[in-house]
Formats: structure tokens, sequence, C-alpha cells
């Protein structure tokens, strides 16, 4: 708080809030998403007594900020929640599903008033019928939630508004402080506070044991002023008592009596210095009689949660921004260290032999500081996977059906932007999987199947690649169905196609396999928006499927989109880079390995495989000047399920690289995925491992 004061000392009488809003906006979004989870989660038969303290907190700390920064219809509406979460931790209501519904129903409320708040341009919210059946439930009558939100049927006016007590005087004691720039700043920053009432000081200078003494007329609650003035000090400095005759009669205050004998019912609270409590401790054997005066009401801090000014983490909020320029500076330091290692291989070790260790120093130690700073921007799949669980409780219900959710894996870890590009194709496979793939509960009791459908997703790393699936145990995909759709599509869908290649059929453009068009599927506009953009992230999917028994999609993407491992090749006077993740063996060719189909194509023979070859040199139209020169190494990549050939003239060696966006820089190139600068300052292609796999097959 020192850090308000302006520089010619004088008080922040105009201190702007909004400064604090992006942290409350952020706090807000984690406290609402944790009690979204928590409610989820809640045993409505046997409801844990810390499970319902924690949801209440959740939205207690919502309510604090919101007060705070003068959000009224936040505050407003988190209040009736906190009355009726209230009521269910004392035991005075049992929970039911009704309440988790409305519940949940509030707390998407709040989301958008927060995002109406941060400028997102959208509608005020209408929470008249949300409040109106909170606090139904609150009074134990049924919630009304679908109810039209008309003037006549709100309750008395005003609605929104909780009620609020009858003004009163109290006193607000805030220490002791040690900072007196912070002390002096006191009364103009509790002035800011919205919807407080009336603040003076009591003290006209600092007083001799570090506390500051307010008169406040309010009609807020304890609760409510705890919160609010514990957002700016430490909770456990605040406290609320009782202004008694001769209130502000404090030691050193102005006017207060020298040498006057204490009187014990004369304006001395609780701990105050010179009180007949402080003085008659050591006589404390037997019980003594209730003081007359008032006892503070809320000195310290419940013992179950802790006190608000001390740290509850030690994260520190960074912008994306910064973190993406702090990686793009990484990049550039891996290209300067692989240039001077080039540099470096031509100068003898013998004379040179601190440069040389120090190049090999400097070659460690940026590995891993390009390692860790890429783990910055690795996040868990568990931000993903989060927002499954009420999605699928909400389409479950409108679609009649009962499904589970299992996560495995949550922890593991992708790329930040990543992350944020596979959500919605994660979405559509876990809303199609509900949909398509789950049956009825009757239907799967007649199958001998249990009532609640399973659907599990796991993440996984392996290799460079992590892997996320999206698997359920329902019908499966029927192959006989998915040919004849195809073929009344016009789509070329012979009897002889495998497996494989029948179930990747869902994702031609419109195909769709519902009887009928809803607000859940049925357009066809899904599953090829889905492998589009995985195949845009250098992605695969895979998909398995037994009929009756339940279906399998894998979505396999790189750990990341900034710096990989890489195979460099020579061809020509060129370098390509190779994704190491795709490369599975190089060799040379020997006599007869090399077969020549249909007159042009050419295939290789590999441990009993055929696979097609492919010649980088025509494909990417290299000059060549030693025309005598025949190409004779391969190296076989995979990627989409195939496995090809690539004739190069050398391996040079393998390498981290900087991942530059070629489309960005320059323009789009065919079976080109990006570009990066190598160690002596040429720019090398990384080839597009997909694209070429796909050139093989046409």
């Amino acid at each position: 708080m020192a850090e308000m004061t302006n520089d010619s000392g004088n008080s922040a009488a105009g201190i702007d809030l909004s400064q604090f809003f992006q942290v409350f906006f952020e706090e807000a979004g984690e406290n609402l998403d944790t009690m979204e989870q928590m409610l989820l989660a809640v045993d409505i038969t046997n409801a844990d007594d810390e499970e319902l303290n924690a949801i209440f907190r959740c939205a207690h700390s919502v309510k604090g900020g919101a007060a705070t920064f003068g959000f009224t219809d936040v505050a407003e509406l988190t209040h009736q929640m906190e009355t009726l979460l209230d009521k269910l931790r004392r035991h005075e209501l049992a929970p039911t599903a009704e309440m988790v519904d409305v519940l949940l129903a509030a707390g998407d409320a709040l989301k958008a008033q927060l995002a109406r708040h941060q400028g997102n341009g959208a509608d005020e919210i209408d929470t008249v019928a949300l409040l109106a059946s909170i606090r139904a439930l609150v009074d134990g009558r049924p919630a009304a939630l679908r109810a039209p939100a008309s003037p006549a049927a709100a309750a008395p006016a005003p609605v929104a508004a909780p009620p609020k007590t009858q003004a009163r005087a109290i006193e607000l004691r805030v220490g002791p402080l040690d900072d007196p720039a912070m002390a002096d700043n006191l009364a103009e920053l509790f002035k800011e506070i919205p919807d407080l009432g009336t603040i003076e000081p009591l003290d006209a200078g600092r007083s001799a044991d570090g506390m500051r003494r307010f008169k406040i007329v309010t009609a807020s609650s304890d609760a409510d002023l705890l919160d609010l003035f514990g957002f700016h000090v430490a909770r456990e400095q605040v406290q609320l008592c009782e202004l008694g005759p001769g209130y502000g009669f404090h030691e050193g205050a102005p006017g207060a009596p020298e040498a006057a004998e204490p009187d014990p019912g004369y304006g001395f609270f609780d701990n105050a210095p010179g009180s007949p409590a402080e003085a008659g401790a050591t006589a404390a054997a037997a019980p003594a009689p209730a003081p007359a005066a008032t006892p503070a009401r809320s000195v310290a801090p419940r013992a179950d949660k802790p006190a608000a000014g001390a740290p509850e983490s030690s994260t520190l909020r960074v912008s994306v921004e910064k973190v993406d320029q702090l990686i793009n500076l990484v990049g550039e330091l891996v290209i300067t260290q692989a240039m001077l290692a080039q540099n470096g291989k031509g100068v003898d070790a013998a004379l040179y032999q601190q440069m040389a260790s120090g190049l090999a120093d400097l070659e460690r130690n940026t590995r891993d500081l390009q390692e860790a700073v890429m783990s910055i921007r690795m996040i868990p799949m568990s931000l993903v996977f989060n927002r499954f669980p009420r999605m699928l409780r909400d389409l479950a219900g409108k679609l009649g059906k009962k499904v589970e959710l299992v996560q495995v894996g949550e922890a593991t870890e992708l790329d930040k932007g990543l992350v944020e590009k596979i959500t919605d194709p994660l979405t559509h496979l876990v809303r199609n999987s509900c949909d398509h793939g789950i049956e009825l509960p009757e239907e799967r009791l007649a199958k001998g199947k249990p009532e609640h459908g399973t659907i599990t997703l796991i993440a996984s790393h392996q290799g460079g690649s992590i892997v996320i699936e999206v698997r359920d145990d329902g019908k499966g995909l029927n192959r006989a169905k998915l040919l004849a759709k195809a073929r009344e599509r016009g789509l070329d869908a012979p009897d002889t196609m495998s497996d494989q290649e029948v179930y990747s059929l869902i994702f031609a453009p419109g195909f769709s396999t519902a009887e009928q068009v809803t607000d859940v599927s049925g357009r066809g506009v899904g599953m090829d928006v889905v492998k589009k953009n995985i195949t845009a992230l250098g992605g695969t999917v895979e998909i398995d499927s037994a009929e009756g028994y339940g279906m399998s999609v894998k979505v396999r993407l790189p750990l990341t989109l900034a710096i990989m491992d890489g195979m460099s090749v020579g061809v020509g006077e060129e370098c390509y880079i190779l994704p190491l993740a795709s490369v599975v063996e190089s060799f040379q060719i020997q006599p007869g390995m090399v077969k020549t189909i249909g007159g042009s194509g050419r295939v290789v023979e590999v441990r009993d495989e055929y696979m097609p070859v492919v010649d980088l040199e025509k494909v990417f139209e290299v000059p060549r000047f030693d025309f005598e020169h025949v190409s004779n190494i391969m190296v076989v990549v995979e990627a989409e399920g195939g496995r090809i050939a690539l004739l190069v003239d050398e391996l040079l060696g393998q390498q981290q690289v900087v991942v530059k966006n070629l489309e960005s820089n320059y323009r789009k190139v065919d079976d080109v995925s990006g570009a990066t600068i190598m160690g002596d300052g040429r720019v090398a292609l990384i080839l597009d491992i997909g694209s070429l796999v796909r050139r093989s097959r046409h």
C-alpha cells in the first residue's frame, strides 16, 4: 500500500482500483472453476462437511472482491449463494440435485457477469429468476428456474438487493501498523470502498501502540465489513468493536485524561492498552463476571481458513506475451550457439582448449535453458479435461443418458499454445461419444451392459509426442452403415477397404450417420473440422472401433511448436530438416532393393514390407551440378499411419532447431511445415511428413 502515495507525499485521494481488476477477474475465474468442479463431485447422499465449506469459501471470496470493486450484481448473486451454502454446511438444509443445478446455473451467470465487466460488450445478465430460485431453496421450497422473469412474478422489491440491516455506528481498529505511510493513507483508502457508509478517523495523530481507529456508520454486516477491509490489509489486523460512551478516549488520544483512574465501564475494550482485563490478567484463576462493554466481535480469522494476509501460493502471474518473448530470445540464442559450434569445428582444439571447453559448456547450458524456458509454457491437460464433467452432465441430461467420465493422465503437460487449439477438437470428440456412442440406459441394460456409459479421457507422453485418447464403451462404428452412407454421398467406398479406411470415412466433409439433425449433432460439420485442426498442428488422428463394445479416437500431437529435435539431411547443395519423432530408421540402398511399379512409381523392400520411395530431389526440384552422383541413402519416416522412404544424398546430423513459421514470413509451401536457421546461417526447410505420405498415396 505504501506505493499508493504520490511523489509529494500527499494521500492517495484518487486511488484507481481498476489497476487491481485483472487480478480480481483471474482469481474469481479460478474460484468459480473450482466451485463448479466441487459441485459436480459432491455426493448428495452423504455430503462431506469440508467439501461444503470449500464451496462456501469460493463463493465468499468472489463476493468479497466484487463488493470491494463495486460490482454489485456479482456481489448480490454471490450473497444469495452464500446464504444457501451456509445453510447447507450448517446442516439446516439437506443437499439436493436441484440445489446443485441452481448453484451451477448461478456459477454460469457469475462468469457471464464477470465477462461483461471485463468489457466484452455483452448485455446485462438478468438474474431475477435465478435469485428467486435460490431464495426459494433457502426457504425450503422448490426452485423455479424456468419461471418467467417478469416483475409481477418477482419477490417483493427490490428483488436483486439483499436485505440490509439498520445503519449503526461501530468502531474499526486496524493495526498495529509498522509502515507510517500506509497508516496515513488508510482513511483515504477506505473512503474509496463503495457502499461502505461514512468513515472518519478517531485519532488525530498516530497512536503510541501503532493502532489506527475509525468511526463507521454503515448498514453492512460484520462479515461484509471484514471482507471489505481484509482486501486492503491483513485480516488479522482488523477488529470491529462497539462504540461505548466516551468513545475515542484511548491512550495518547487528544483530549484523553492524562492521569485519570481507569473506569471499568468507560470506553475500554478487550485488550485495549490499560484496560482492566490487562491489569487483572494475573488474577484470572476464578471465572470473571461478564464485562459491561460488548467484546470485539471478530479479532482473528477462522481457524479453517488461511489468513488473507498470508501468501496462499508461491506462484507468480506473468503475461503470455512476456513468456513468448522469452522463448523467442532463447530460440535466437540456440541459433547463435549453433553458429558458434559450427565455426568452432575448424579450430584446433589443442591450441584453443579453453575456447572448445567454453563452447561445450555453452551448448549444455543453452539446452538446459531452452528446456527450462519451454517448461514455463507447459501446462497440465487437467485445464482442458476439467471443462468436460460439467458439459457431459448437461449433455447427458438433455439426451436422457447416464454417463460417467474417467480421466487418466490429467497431469500430463502440453504446450499452452497447443492446449488452446486442441480444446475445441476434444470437445467435439467428447460430445460425439456421448451422442453417437453411448446408448440409452434401457438399451444398454438390454445388451447386458451397465446402464451408466463410460467415457474415458487419457493423456500420455509417447516419445516426442503427446497422445490424447477419447474412448467410450458405447455401440461402436458399424462398417456396413458407414459404407452405405459413403456411397449414398457419392464417395468411393469399395468393399475391399480396410477397417481403418472405413472408419476414416467419418472425417469426410459433411459426413454424418445421425438419422436426424438435432441441436447436438447431425449436420456433418464436426469430424472433418476436428481432423483439419489437428493436422494443422502437426498432429494425427487414429480411430479404432469394435461394434457393440465401443470406439477410441487417438490424437497424437508434438509436445511444442517452438523448438524441436530434428535430423538434417542433404540433397544436392540443399539442407532439409526431418522431425526426429517421425524418423524410424535410415539405411544404404543395396542392389535389388528398389523396384519399379506401374511404369513410374518405385517401392523399396525393408524386412518384407514394401513402402513408397519419395525422391526429395524431384519433389523440390533441387538443382544438381554433380550429374554423375547417385543418391544411395534412404530415411524411413512415418506419419498418419503410413510409412515412406525418403531418398537423400547424406545424413548431416541431429540437432535442435527453432521452428519459424514460413507462411507468415513468406507464403505457404507444399510439403513444408516451417523453416529454421542453421549454424552456418543458411535457411533450412522443415518437411511436412504427413503431406509427403499423402503425396505417395495419391
